[in-house]
């Protein structure tokens, strides 16, 4: 279960950092026409706020864990990525982007069985 659970963190991990990586150094407009469609709602200010928070959470995904320090975090790190992606599925769902809410809810899912798993049997400590 373990590896499992660092594959799931890994994953994440990727593409938040990825994703968070795109939002800091692309405009909005290139964003939206590379198929990002849901930030036209937002302005580029906020559209860089996410990209930053993609960031920060993957890297609390895995690097408390990988250092031992403060392993907590990454069950709290899941958390945030799950309210994240809650917040995108109900903006893909305004949009009507049924492809955008399956991916985005399958992603708060993931996150949601990391912070589960790692707030309890298979947590860090002991």
């Amino acid at each position: 279960m373990n590896i499992a659970l660092w594959g799931i963190a890994g994953l994440l991990a990727v593409l938040f950092l990825a994703s968070g990586v795109a939002k800091l150094v692309q405009s909005k407009e290139k964003l939206v026409a590379s198929g990002m469609g849901a930030l036209e709602g937002f302005g580029p200010g906020t559209v860089k706020v996410i990209g930053m928070l993609e960031i920060l959470a993957a890297v609390g995904l895995v690097l408390p864990a990988l250092l031992e320090v403060a392993p907590v975090l990454v069950p709290l790190a899941a958390v945030g990525v799950a309210l994240l992606m809650a917040g995108a599925s109900v903006t893909h769902l305004r949009r009507g982007e049924t492809q955008g809410v399956v991916v985005t809810l399958t992603i708060l899912v993931l996150a949601a069985v990391l912070a589960w798993a790692r707030f309890g049997p298979q947590s860090f400590e002991g």
